[in-house]
């Protein structure tokens, strides 16, 4: 396979679930905020979102008076045309990249390409506020699954097919182990709060963020303890947004792939399959953060090392 075809099937599934994943943060934030009964104000609110999508720099950049809103951010994450990693952006560069490798995706793939293109660029276009915002991100939430599904049931599998899949799943273990780090850390939970209405809508809107709430639920029963959600979000095999559960099918593509002569993806690979191996505890004694910020520079690596052996 040409390295600018496997390039642009790898940044074509990795631009879509950037997309996807940044709607549903979007989408649950905004339902948080009708639903919880807190005072806070729009800074704690939207700055980690900031945080989570490494838009922070950028938007300070832009905005110079270093105030958060939710109009402003609204707009920066969903259309910011500065902004790489906004909604609008990554859907333009997942059309680019499908138009690069057309010739090894389906009909109905290019065709849901193209539907998601025209719809969406045309939705971004001027002010969102966040009752049409709201509605948007749904929609989003929807097609970017409807594109999944038409991927899964009608592409050929084979190099190209892995390559995508490679690139869907090393995206997802990326922003899931950012969003359980940042809320992780603004969650810990205070004593006086552990069972308020405050605290289950805490916990409740990161694991909805991950589409995990009512998986979490089925799988434990003592309510939301700190310690069980990051051990469901970042070890349960079983759950498809874990980072374990990312990390096994990266490595169930790069075997289709192959390795051959490839030391530096196979041994950046190697290492990062070796922390999702961890048990809990082990977890835990190192400190949850100091973790998740040593998986994510190994997700860092294993792309650094697939872009200099296969797209370079």
């Amino acid at each position: 396979m040409l390295s600018r075809i496997a390039d642009s099937m790898y940044w074509m599934a990795r631009y879509l679930e950037r997309a996807g994943e940044t709607a549903r943060l979007m989408e649950i934030n905004l339902r948080y905020l009708v639903e919880a009964e807190e005072d806070m104000g729009e800074d704690d609110r939207w700055r980690p979102i900031l945080q989570i999508t490494s838009s922070e720099p950028l938007y300070e950049k832009q905005f110079g008076d270093n105030s958060v809103t939710t109009p402003r951010v609204l707009q920066f994450i969903s259309a910011g045309r500065t902004n790489p990693n906004s909604i609008r952006n990554c859907l333009r560069l997942f059309r680019e990249n499908a138009r690069v490798a057309r010739d090894r995706i389906s009909k109905e793939m290019w065709e849901a390409v193209n539907e998601i293109w025209m719809s969406f660029s045309d939705r971004l276009k001027g002010p969102l506020t966040a009752e049409r915002a709201s509605s948007l991100f749904v929609d989003l939430r929807n097609q970017v699954a409807r594109i999944n599904g038409l991927t899964a049931s009608t592409m050929m599998r084979g190099e190209a097919y892995a390559f995508y899949q490679l690139g869907g799943c090393l995206e997802r273990a990326d922003m899931t182990g950012r969003i359980l780090d940042v809320k992780y850390h603004i969650i810990l939970p205070d004593l006086s709060m552990v069972g308020s209405a405050l605290d289950y809508y805490q916990w409740a809107a990161l694991l909805k963020s991950l589409s995990g709430f009512e998986a979490f639920r089925r799988s434990y029963h003592s309510g939301f303890m700190p310690a069980d959600v990051a051990e469901f979000v970042v070890l349960n095999r079983d759950f498809p947004r874990s980072i374990a559960f990312s990390v096994e099918r990266m490595g169930s593509a790069l075997d289709i792939i192959g390795l051959d002569n490839k030391e530096g993806t196979r041994d950046a690979f190697a290492q990062l399959a070796r922390m999702v191996k961890n048990n809990s505890q082990e977890i835990f004694a190192e400190g949850l953060h100091e973790y998740l910020q040593r998986l994510l520079a190994g997700i860092i690596m294993t792309h650094s090392a697939l872009a200099v052996e296969f797209f370079q």
